[in-house]
């Protein structure tokens, strides 16, 4: 019962969730950014992009399970699969937003990219962080929120030998 109340107190509100989101999220994107920007002098950005992004989607999701929403351990298979599906999406607008650029600008410089980039990253983890808290992440939280609400103590109720009766039985039972 212990367990279950302080995983329950260990899950934080959403704006704490988001701070960690941010901090864990955000480091893990901006190290990916430059990631991406030095293996796509090797091969092909979209790949690349691709390569970081399964990369670091492993890594984010591992300290968004220990850290950010407080689950109290390692990731599922079945929360990395989500999660995956949740990074699918925000690669899809990155590269969206690179093409763009690349539509737009004849050669956008590194800082450019790099801008353009982030901002792409930053909106898509928004609707990430909403997609890991409400659905990823929820099904431990309200599992915990249930236990923990079944499993507290019942007041009991005390039962005994009847009270006598009458002032003779009282001035015996005295």
């Amino acid at each position: 019962m212990e367990a279950a109340q302080s995983q329950e107190q260990s899950a934080p509100g959403a704006f704490t969730a988001f701070a960690r989101f941010v901090l864990c999220g955000g480091g893990v994107g901006v190290a990916s950014s430059f990631a991406v920007a030095a293996l796509a002098s090797w091969i092909p950005w979209v790949l690349a992009n691709a390569l970081i992004t399964a990369v670091s989607t492993l890594l984010a999701t591992e300290l968004h399970a220990r850290f950010t929403f407080g689950a109290g351990g390692r990731a599922t298979w079945r929360q990395h699969m989500q999660s995956a599906g949740s990074a699918a999406a925000a690669y899809a607008v990155t590269c969206v937003a690179m093409f763009v650029l690349q539509q737009l600008v004849a050669a956008p410089g590194a800082v450019v990219e790099q801008v353009v980039y982030l901002s792409a990253s930053a909106l898509a983890g928004v609707v990430r962080f909403a997609v890991l808290r409400l659905v990823v992440f929820a099904r431990h939280r309200s599992r915990t929120a249930t236990t923990a609400r079944t499993t507290r103590p019942v007041p009991a109720t005390v039962t005994g030998t009847p009270a006598p009766v009458g002032p003779a039985a009282l001035c015996r039972a005295a």
